[in-house]
């Protein structure tokens, strides 16, 4: 397999891998949410999921196994912009991931919740970490695309007709004159006639 077709595939399985973790990462849980009522109500306990944190999760993952059908699809500068958009894509999950790992999760977690009494949060880091490694892998992917795709090869190449000279036409030699002025004879025509020689040699 030569270097082209090696990078070509990579870019490929790179979309469609990063895919599925995206989609993986989006239907795990991210926290676990409590919220505290007046009394005597106990306390309500939601687990929240990626695709209600970070909606933006699942959504990249579809566009990444769009993607990954897609670089082999297109050509030139078809394939730039595909590229571009997987690289976009994982940047958009990168920190879609992050964000839970490094910022307060409590405003966030009251939004979606549209909720405004005391609220704890526990998360779960194993979604976030999850969108976050799919993202830097299609960010990666997407990069690789963008600076090497021209060159790959396309779906459909190599049934294309290689190009190059048309074959010549064969000359024709006397066994081919015998055989039309057989064919001649067996239509009634006179083969040493001018006119029938000449439409013969048509």
């Amino acid at each position: 397999m030569s270097g082209a077709r090696r990078e070509l595939t990579a870019a490929m399985g790179g979309a469609a891998v990063t895919g599925g973790l995206a989609l993986s990462a989006g239907g795990l849980g991210w926290v676990t949410a409590t919220l505290a009522r007046t009394p005597p109500l106990p306390p309500t306990t939601t687990e929240l999921a990626g695709s209600t944190l970070a909606p933006l999760v699942p959504a990249g993952g579809l566009l990444l196994l769009a993607a990954a059908v897609a670089v082999l699809a297109v050509r030139g500068a078809g394939r730039v912009a595909v590229g571009l958009l997987v690289a976009a894509a994982g940047g958009v999950l990168a920190w879609s991931g992050l964000r839970p790992l490094v910022s307060d999760l409590d405003a966030a977690v009251a939004a979606a919740l549209d909720a405004g009494g005391a609220l704890s949060t526990d998360l779960h880091p194993a979604g976030p970490v999850l969108a976050l490694v799919a993202g830097a892998g299609a960010l990666a992917t997407g990069l690789l695309t963008v600076l090497r795709g021209r060159g790959w090869p396309g779906m459909g190449r190599r049934h294309e007709r290689p190009a190059g000279p048309a074959p010549a036409l064969r000359a024709r030699t006397d066994e081919d004159r015998a055989v039309d002025a057989w064919r001649a004879l067996d239509r009634g025509e006179d083969p040493t006639e001018p006119a029938a020689a000449g439409e013969e040699q048509r």
